[in-house]
């Protein structure tokens, strides 16, 4: 859609938004005459109302997003000019929904009937075990495993060491996984049941997307390596452990040099995390060494970006989840006083927006209150309550958390961290 296109779509006071648009006509759509000819009359009389009513929804969809996409384009030239938003910055409406009339059943039956299989079905996503798969494959890694509880200690340290608190962690958890996730959950898994099928590549207690590793890794895997090698020549290290760690140190070497092979971009990180060596990295939020730091870490750089770019000091659980979900800037933007009023299609990609059943038809504001509603359910299940006791164990013995982490002052490119812990192994 070209400019002089798109600036024709405007409200005028309570009318819509899609209707003020003068639509072009478009062609009757056609049938294929095999399937015409086993229609009957009135089938075909009821089959091209449907088309028709569907034809002009497809093209108030389509622009819609595309109004959508331009009004993003117009707020990323006011913020980067420093320019405060206005609500025309934004679209009013929520998105079209179809209320035309239904595919007519028989009419389906007739055009299943007549459908032949594809010659190349779809690529399904990826899943935890192509992600397994390609780091054999690619880095010959394979992450180091520990238990649920282990991994949940070793993320409540990391957490703790870089500021985090208990609530803010366990209730991004608790809407992330539903309650109960496990360390290797992905997005359209039950966590209990292991049912379902890959939605997304989202992976983990923090539900990290693998541009989200790709980021990660650039921003900090200077920090990971150089811990690798501290915890390898540390006193009372055994040869073996040593050695595991020098060999995986080595591999993060491999893996920080083919994630900074592309522009440090996030359109860039998230073709890269498609490539053989994306899916590899994206594996490394299973190890028990490094995958609690690097989601830890994903947080902590949320929180920064609330100080730095909006002045605020603290997040609820809530607040850091919309930031989460929707990246840092968009929940910023959704937590501001006009942000909060406009529809979340505002703040999502399209395909992100439709998948996520929580996002759709609200406002800002209405999905943050969404968000802190699930989250006071599913802080009360049974994978949550341990990360809060576990939180509560690490807090308590927190003089010897920090003795182990060996605390040091941050700069924006070397934040806190812990060291090893060689406990539980």
């Amino acid at each position: 859609m070209d400019g002089a296109t798109s600036r024709r779509i405007v409200v005028f006071g309570g009318a819509s938004l899609l209707a003020a648009f003068a639509w072009p006509a478009r062609a009757e759509p056609k049938i294929a005459t095999d399937l015409a000819s086993r229609l009957t009359a009135e089938q075909l009389r009821a089959y091209r109302a449907y088309l028709a009513a569907r034809a002009t929804f497809d093209q108030q969809f389509e622009m819609y997003w595309a109004l959508i996409e331009e009004r993003k384009d117009n707020r990323r030239r006011k913020r980067a000019a420093n320019q405060a938003m206005a609500a025309s910055d934004y679209v009013a409406e929520q998105p079209p929904k179809y209320t035309g009339p239904p595919l007519p059943p028989d009419v389906q039956k007739v055009i299943e009937s007549l459908q032949t299989p594809g010659t190349e079905p779809d690529k399904p996503m990826a899943t935890v075990a192509d992600f397994l798969a390609a780091a054999r494959a690619q880095f010959a890694f394979a992450p180091t495993i520990t238990t649920e509880r282990d991994f949940k200690r070793r993320y409540a340290i990391e957490a703790l060491s870089l500021g985090l608190n208990k609530l803010q962690v366990v209730r991004v958890y608790a809407l992330e996984t539903g309650g109960d996730g496990t360390f290797d959950m992905q997005a359209g898994f039950h966590p209990v049941t292991r049912q379902g099928r890959a939605i997304s590549s989202a992976l983990g207690y923090a539900q990290l997307l693998g541009a989200n590793s790709t980021s990660e890794l650039v921003k900090h895997g200077d920090g990971f390596i150089q811990r690798l090698d501290a915890a390898a020549a540390g006193p009372g290290v055994t040869s073996q452990q040593s050695a595991a760690w020098q060999a995986k140190a080595q591999v993060l070497r491999r893996m920080l040099t083919a994630a900074r092979s592309v522009p440090n971009e996030w359109s860039q990180h998230r073709r890269f995390a498609q490539t053989p060596q994306g899916l590899a990295i994206h594996a490394i939020n299973l190890d028990a060494d490094v995958g609690p730091w690097l989601q830890a870490l994903k947080l902590r750089g949320i929180v920064d970006t609330a100080a730095k770019e909006a002045g605020r000091t603290s997040l609820t659980g809530g607040q850091l989840e919309i930031m989460n979900l929707a990246g840092p800037r968009n929940g910023l933007e959704m937590m501001d006083p006009i942000g909060s009023q406009m529809p979340t299609a505002n703040f999502f990609e399209q395909g992100g927006y439709l998948r996520n059943s929580i996002v759709r038809e609200r406002t800002g504001g209405e999905l943050l209150r969404a968000l802190d509603e699930r989250m006071d359910g599913n802080i009360k299940r049974a994978g949550a309550i341990e990360f809060l006791a576990v939180f509560d164990e690490a807090m308590a013995g927190r003089p010897a958390v920090a003795e182990r982490a060996g605390l040091r002052g941050s700069t924006p490119e070397q934040p806190v961290a812990s060291a090893f812990d060689t406990n539980q192994r």
